[in-house]
């Protein structure tokens, strides 16, 4: 840290700006981009692999990799891009060393609205909302990996349809109907 800095500087800073920093010796300046993701990177390993001790390793192979890699970082892209193509590689490569189907045809287009649901305080809707949660979370992880992929980029991490694409390496559209059939098919679930 410079002069001016303080400890509390590294909170105020951006991603990118903290992945150069510590690209360039500032070992501190690692702590607050962990601290950010490691929550959103760990959930999707978990619901890409559906293994607490899987998903563990995965993340371990994640953050090891970032660190390895950071002398090479340039913030070409948002740096949750960067690091959830890393946690996107290292799936891929468990699917392929287990032989686990990687692409899977993709449904007929249906439109629909965005799901939504109503909250209330009784029990029975408290009930219901959990009973809800358990069959969302049962859905996305039956959904065909492209899509649920998609889907946990989208909410875990925080990637916008273009950020998906990059991660991911493909084109936006495919990237835009891959969140499109994973939103369609959780929201048929709650209407069902």
């Amino acid at each position: 840290m410079g002069a001016m800095d303080g400890p509390h500087t590294y909170q105020r800073l951006a991603d990118e700006a903290l992945m150069l920093r510590y690209r360039d010796g500032e070992l501190p300046a690692f702590e607050p981009l962990y601290q950010r993701h490691k929550g959103g990177v760990y959930r999707y390993l978990l619901r890409g692999c559906g293994s607490h001790s899987l998903a563990d390793e995965l993340f371990q192979d994640v953050w090891l990799s970032l660190v390895k890699a950071r002398e090479r970082y340039t913030p070409s892209a948002k740096f949750a891009t960067y690091l959830y193509r890393i946690a996107h590689n290292r799936l891929i490569d468990y699917y392929r060393q287990h032989g686990i189907q990687i692409e899977s045809p993709l449904p007929e287009d249906d439109e629909g609205d965005a799901w939504h649901g109503a909250t209330s305080d009784g029990p029975e809707q408290i009930v219901a909302a959990r009973q809800q949660v358990v069959k969302v979370l049962d859905v996305i992880e039956n959904l065909p990996i492209e899509q649920r992929e998609a889907f946990l980029l989208f909410e875990e991490g925080g990637l916008s349809v273009d950020e998906i694409a990059e991660a991911t390496a493909v084109n936006k559209e495919t990237a835009k109907s891959r969140l499109r059939y994973a939103f369609n098919k959780l929201r048929r679930a709650l209407e069902g």
